[in-house]
């Protein structure tokens, strides 16, 4: 009621239409389920009453017909009024019989309990139970559901028209809304859990020491580690360059107290010279015996990683010690808020180069679908096997929405609707049950005496 009072006019505004619905807002109150009689259903009805009159008026005017030619004949009148009044009489039958035809659906004629009467009211359940079964064996079957899809032909459509740049800018903005939509719902904390969870079960489940192993040793048979050889000994030999004063105290620092001082620095010295040719050497020699030496121990290290059991037992818990750190876990799921960030940015930016590339997709699938006989067939299969699946499996939940919305309507005001809706057609029932009776008893009249004669 209140969306009829929200689009009432004010007072004085809208005429006599628009008073005879504020009246009629006041009919009756909504039904259970959703059902209820409305403005427009009253409005309606009053077209109902109206053509109740034309057929009501209509039987009286045959009565009045028949009066007539019944008075004329007990006056003496012979011919015309006989066949008058048959056709009068037999037009009050028809028009009578229909009236009760009519006004036995939707309730008891003259409010007599007659069986078979007030068919609407009482037999609502019924009638709903019997929709549901109609649309269930009828519009609800799989192989129904198959033969419309493929004289739709939806592969061939939805090509056509995802092949549109215009369509495809749509729907990558439509999939982008959703996506923002998705990712702004979820919770941070539970995505979290679940992202690093599903990592660190991985992680633990898979064993990495061999695939370590593989990994360095192609590494070295490439070369690819004297990059990072080169590196370490550049730093190497300029941090004692810079740190000369560090590595002699740290060495005249371990020396024995009993020895001279002087002789303690001369031993730094020469220690500190020694390491920075060392580095020097290590720097400016690719072939340094030092360098084969760090071949061999990364050529022995990683046939150890894919082979020696106790190698891949150590690796395997320091994987574990190093999963297990709160560092690591909350490295792992922070991780989903960057992810998000991201796709949420891209999806909003209309140049991303995720857009770009979901507009190209769908550009390139509407025109192989449209070129493409054998995709757009498997399109359809798909669609067809996938509506079929839904019909025949939740066939009982569809029907027993459609039985349960009709049991929770109020008899009276279903009663009242359909009438509305259908009243003026069943009136002219009994219109043309007046005309057809009359002709009708006109004809058996006009036979009768034709035999008779």
């Amino acid at each position: 009621m209140d969306r009829f009072q929200a689009e009432r006019p004010a007072a004085g505004q809208g005429g006599p239409d628009a008073a005879r619905a504020d009246a009629a807002e006041r009919v009756m109150p909504p039904a259970p389920g959703g059902f209820t009689y409305s403005a427009a259903d009253e409005l309606k009805r009053r077209g109902v009453r109206r053509m109740k009159a034309l057929a009501t008026g209509l039987l009286l005017a045959v009565a009045l017909v028949y009066s007539l030619a019944r008075w004329a004949q007990t006056a003496g009148w012979t011919g015309w009024p006989g066949y008058v009044a048959a056709a009068a009489e037999a037009g009050m039958v028809g028009a009578l019989a229909d009236w009760f035809a009519v006004t036995a659906l939707f309730r008891r004629p003259m409010g007599l309990p007659i069986p078979h009467t007030a068919i609407i009211p009482t037999k609502k359940d019924q009638l709903g139970q019997s929709l549901g079964d109609f649309v269930g064996e009828n519009f609800l079957s799989g192989e129904v559901v198959r033969v419309r899809l493929r004289g739709v032909g939806i592969g061939s459509r939805l090509g056509a028209w995802l092949a549109e740049p215009a369509h495809a800018d749509r729907v990558t903005a439509e999939l982008a809304t959703a996506l923002r939509g998705a990712l702004t719902v979820l919770r941070d904390a539970d995505v979290q859990a679940v992202v690093g969870e599903a990592i660190t079960r991985r992680a633990e489940q898979a064993e990495i020491a061999p695939g370590i192993g593989t990994l360095l040793e192609k590494i070295v048979t490439d070369g690819g580690h004297r990059r990072v050889v080169d590196l370490v000994c550049a730093r190497a030999h300029d941090w004692l360059v810079a740190h000369s004063e560090s590595v002699m105290a740290a060495v005249t620092g371990g020396a024995p107290g009993w020895t001279p001082r002087f002789v303690d620095r001369k031993v730094g010295e020469r220690v500190y010279k020694e390491l920075l040719r060392f580095a020097t050497e290590m720097r400016d020699m690719p072939d340094h015996p030092a360098r084969g030496a760090v071949d061999r121990f990364l050529t022995d290290f990683s046939r150890d990683l894919r082979s020696d059991e106790d190698t891949r037992a150590r690796v395997e818990r320091l994987k574990s010690e190093v999963l297990g750190r709160a560092e690591v876990q909350d490295l792992i799921a922070s991780t989903w808020a960057s992810v998000r960030a991201m796709v949420v940015a891209a999806a909003e930016d209309e140049r991303s180069e995720l857009r770009l590339r979901a507009r190209a997709a769908i550009l390139s699938l509407g025109a192989r679908m449209s070129a493409d006989d054998r995709l757009r067939a498997k399109i359809d299969g798909w669609l067809e096997d996938a509506a079929v699946y839904v019909v025949t499996t939740y066939r009982d939940e569809i029907t027993l929405l459609i039985t349960d919305t009709v049991a929770s309507w109020d008899a009276e005001q279903t009663s009242r609707k359909i009438e509305a809706h259908i009243g003026r057609d069943l009136q002219f029932i009994r219109i043309n049950g007046t005309v057809v009776g009359a002709l009708a008893g006109l004809c058996i009249y006009t036979a009768s005496r034709l035999v008779g004669a």
